[in-house]
């Protein structure tokens, strides 16, 4: 099975090229434009935003009259109030932006409202307690994860859990509530490592239409602020804790995925850093066993930093490094192994973002980029083997063996994430499953709806179509309605509010959006035929093994 050989490779050094894609072709690096462009000279000619990905959902443009680049606090102080006095709607936007929703877009996204980029806002200072061999990071919002894990490094520090992904920005990863997995310590997001936050929110005339908002540990506001969704300010500045730096043990083991409802509860709970990788078609499963190691002196981390600098390039093949690395086990430096993808930012992690292999916006070979979509949304850790089950008899039901790899079941990345105390964060101990799909199908729709509407599913922030989000407040409960009363004292006027917003927060018109061919792009149910592709042969059926879900099936099957 060439495919699952390959992962083996490409889990070791590159996860973060796993999540997106598995494609061999080679591809030169380039820089990509920035997500903020401006039409005329200065910022004040109509500005577009762009994710990473160079499309929304719903195929909408967002444009903004203007767009703003403060480089200190003090100058996005300015700019906040100048925005606020004129009742100018705003959004922060990272000079990265992977996210596939609209968080970002202000007002309408129609050609209205400021866009405030953080791509100046990167200063990373770490402090160490020599006593207690800890420390803290405090970094401005537009720093990458890249410029984070090297300071502290260099410090002799770690942050105990990231992100995959290195070209993230450190505003995105909390704005979102992004995370790596574990269940152990404060878990596997970003957020939970916060013991500080400055956040800059409109105010009102008396003083001076904007101002800095200071919170530490046991401020109540904090938790709100930790997992924002943008509509509270801008970040200006957080303050992380940090542990002394420390080794990390990596082994795969690739099984069968007969006890996978079982093994996937309980794996979460034997190693630090466990994930899974599953591809129901293959009927198999890779665990990834990964714990830390005492601190002891070899070359391993150094071999390992290497091979994962190596295979992010997009000159090389996946695969190539098989002959290099140990089978057994990989062990490097929390710095080198939490997380990739440094093509993303050029060779000294300081330029613009460059093109990597996985990019959709570059040529493959002489084709397009890399195709595909991402769904995340994360299952109770007590309902999640009963979850595996209903996806494995879906899987039996359709019985396509390597075809359902086509059909949006064919990897899921399985991730854990602990119970947080941001309103917006985890109410319970999790797993995220993630969905790498293309083109999406019929598997794909019954997996999400059953996800989220018979297991009680919480959608990914910053991931998935719109469908995904109907309803996703009101599952949060009080935590939401607490989340809203923060939301009114910080920003009363709505100004960091965006339609997106209201509708995901529940203060307006449900999210989807429902047009002919909407169940097809993830952007609705399907209700009738014609939200699907009846012309092509697609119409709206109810789904094979959760009867509630209402999915798009070609008519002869």
């Amino acid at each position: 099975m060439p495919i699952l050989h390959g992962l083996v490779v490409a889990m070791a050094v590159l996860q973060c090229l796993l999540l997106v894609s598995t494609s061999a072709a080679a591809v030169a690096s380039a820089s990509l434009p920035p997500p903020v462009r401006c039409e005329a000279a200065g910022t004040m000619g109509g500005c577009t935003l762009t994710n990473a990905f160079g499309f929304f959902p719903d195929r909408s443009t967002c444009r903004a009259a203007a767009a703003a680049f403060p480089s200190s606090e003090a100058e996005l102080l300015a700019v906040v109030a100048s925005a606020t006095a004129s009742g100018t709607k705003m959004k922060a936007a990272t000079r990265a932006f992977h996210s596939t929703t609209q968080l970002a877009c202000p007002g309408l996204g129609d050609g209205g409202g400021l866009i405030i980029s953080t791509s100046e806002l990167r200063r990373v200072d770490v402090r160490v307690d020599a006593a207690g061999g800890r420390g803290e990071v405090t970094v401005e919002i537009g720093a990458t994860l890249r410029e984070l894990i090297d300071a502290t490094a260099g410090a002799g520090l770690a942050l105990p859990h990231a992100p995959d992904c290195l070209a993230l920005t450190v505003g995105g990863m909390l704005s979102t509530g992004a995370h790596g997995s574990s269940l152990w310590g404060n878990g596997s997001a970003l957020h939970e490592h916060v013991v500080g936050m400055r956040i800059v929110t409109p105010a009102p005339a008396s003083e001076g239409y904007a101002k800095v908002r200071v919170l530490a540990t046991g401020d109540p506001e904090l938790d709100a602020a930790k997992v924002s969704l943008g509509v509270l300010g801008v970040i200006s500045q957080v303050t992380l804790a940090l542990q002394p730096m420390f080794k990390r043990s990596v082994t795969f083991r690739t099984r069968d995925d007969t006890d996978l409802p079982e093994r996937a509860v309980a794996f979460g709970h034997e190693h630090e850093f466990a994930d899974i990788v599953w591809y129901p078609g293959h009927r198999k499963a890779i665990y990834r066993i990964d714990d830390r190691l005492p601190t002891i002196d070899d070359a391993s981390g150094k071999f390992l930093a290497a091979a994962a600098d190596d295979n992010d390039s997009p000159k090389k093949k996946d695969g190539s490094l098989l002959a290099l690395l140990p089978v057994d086990p990989v062990v490097g430096y929390q710095n080198h192994l939490q997380s990739s993808g440094r093509c993303s930012t050029g060779p000294d992690g300081a330029g613009e973002p460059a093109a990597c292999a996985w990019d959709p916006r570059v040529s493959h070979s002489g084709d397009a980029g890399t195709s595909h979509l991402q769904a995340g949304i994360s299952v109770p850790l007590s309902k999640a083997a009963a979850f595996i089950r209903d996806v494995q008899r879906l899987r039996d039901y359709l019985d396509r063996g390597a075809e359902a790899a086509h059909d949006g079941g064919g990897r899921i990345l399985m991730r854990y994430v602990r119970a947080s105390s941001a309103l917006l964060g985890k109410p319970e101990n999790s797993v995220e499953f993630d969905l790498t799909y293309y083109p999406r199908g019929e598997l794909a729709e019954e997996v999400e709806q059953m996800a989220l509407r018979k297991y009680g599913g919480l959608p990914h922030w910053g991931k998935n179509r719109n469908a995904a989000f109907e309803g996703a407040a009101g599952r949060y409960g009080r935590r939401a309605e607490a989340f809203m009363e923060v939301r009114g004292a910080y920003d009363p006027a709505g100004l960091f509010s965006s339609e997106w917003s209201d509708q995901v927060l529940g203060g307006g018109a449900g999210v989807s959006v429902v047009r002919d061919g909407c169940a097809l792009e993830g952007l609705c149910v399907c209700s009738q035929d014609a939200h699907c592709a009846p012309d092509k042969g697609f119409l709206c059926r109810p789904g094979r093994v959760f009867k509630e879900a209402r999915v798009c099936r070609r008519r002869d099957d």
